[in-house]
């Protein structure tokens, strides 16, 4: 049963080992927690790596969710899941199985320490807004939609590639 409560949306991202089970892994873990139901996921992408470019390139995706837990729950969930899945944290923008990123979670705006929300930089990251608008064009992000913001950025090095 789906519950009822806020939308929230969740950016998938990874680039070391089997990443589309690691997505596959998630996104079960998610839908098997209470009070979490994912309702939409985008396509897969693979991007360029972004901030450290000396690595492989990254496949990327964005979840839907419609969630009743609050959002540092829906947060610890996803560092709960990214370890699971063999995430280590010693390198920022390093290479990755798994990274989890709650992008909104309905008209929130949190500024704590360790989460913001909505995400402060969703609306500058082609991979994060290519999927988005696949599955949630009109999110609101800082006075505009997603796909506002994407028509704004350059995403050509963003590309469709197969599924799960």
């Amino acid at each position: 049963m789906e519950p009822e409560g806020a939308f929230a949306s969740l950016s998938l991202g990874g680039n070391l080992g089997d990443v589309r089970a690691s997505f596959r892994a998630a996104l079960s873990a998610l839908s098997q927690t209470s009070g979490v139901a994912v309702v939409a996921t985008s396509s897969v992408y693979r991007t360029a790596p972004w901030g450290k470019t000396d690595q492989p390139d990254f496949l990327n995706m964005v979840a839907l969710l419609r969630v009743t837990i609050p959002p540092r729950a829906l947060l610890d969930l996803c560092l709960a899941i990214e370890k699971d899945n063999g995430r280590d944290r010693g390198d920022k923008w390093g290479p990755r199985t798994l990274d989890l990123d709650v992008l909104t979670y309905g008209d929130e705006r949190i500024a704590e320490e360790g989460l913001t929300i909505p995400h402060p930089h969703m609306h500058e990251r082609a991979f994060v807004l290519v999927p988005l608008v696949e599955v949630a064009p009109d999110t609101q992000v800082k006075g505009q939609s997603v796909e506002q913001w994407l028509a704004k950025i350059d995403a050509q090095d963003v590309h469709k590639v197969e599924g799960l």
